[in-house]
């Protein structure tokens, strides 16, 4: 089973993206699964346009990543009680592709008080899409990150037992 893990912040020192390197390395470590990354910062997508814009080579190299994994995690940064505009035009522009298939989530917020700001685009992807989202995520405010630092042990004993979960429940899926 292929998972792809996606960084959608476009901050030079994402929180988010210390998260996805938790997940990773947890996944490698233990040699669970067939791991492939994506930093969004590196293809330079396109805003949705609702047209040319699903032309774009950076959309078709989306799409394609979306496409060839069994299941994808988005690594998202929290911004105003959602998740980052990145994340979304990501989802607009290739979200047919997670069609069936298994997804779940980081998060990195500045405060602890908009955990459930993931599940706009939760029920996008499960209701435009029939996306199956792994209902255990990860939300890790402010302080949980400090600026410049290490991930406390109770983040990473999250990403743990969110890794755990998520291959778990996507393997179940995937062999249905």
């Amino acid at each position: 089973m292929k998972t792809l893990i996606v960084s959608c912040s476009l901050h030079a020192a994402s929180k988010s993206r210390q998260l996805a390197g938790e997940l990773e390395s947890f996944w490698r470590s233990n040699d669970a699964i067939e791991v492939a990354t994506l930093d969004l910062r590196s293809l330079g997508l396109p805003p949705c346009d609702g047209g040319p814009s699903y032309a774009h080579p950076a959309t078709e190299q989306l799409q394609s990543a979306f496409t060839e994994a069994d299941a994808v995690v988005f690594a998202v940064p929290i911004y105003n009680y959602d998740i980052n505009s990145a994340a979304k035009n990501a989802i607009e522009l290739a979200g047919r592709q997670l069609t069936d298939k298994v997804a779940g989530f980081l998060c990195a917020a500045g405060g602890h008080r908009s955990y459930m700001s993931v599940m706009a685009a939760a029920n996008s992807l499960m209701l435009d899409f029939r996306t199956i989202i792994i209902p255990r995520f990860v939300y890790a405010g402010g302080d949980d990150i400090p600026d410049g630092g290490e991930l406390n042990d109770e983040i990473r004993k999250r990403v743990a037992q969110f890794g755990e979960e998520f291959l778990r429940l996507a393997r179940a899926i995937h062999a249905a």
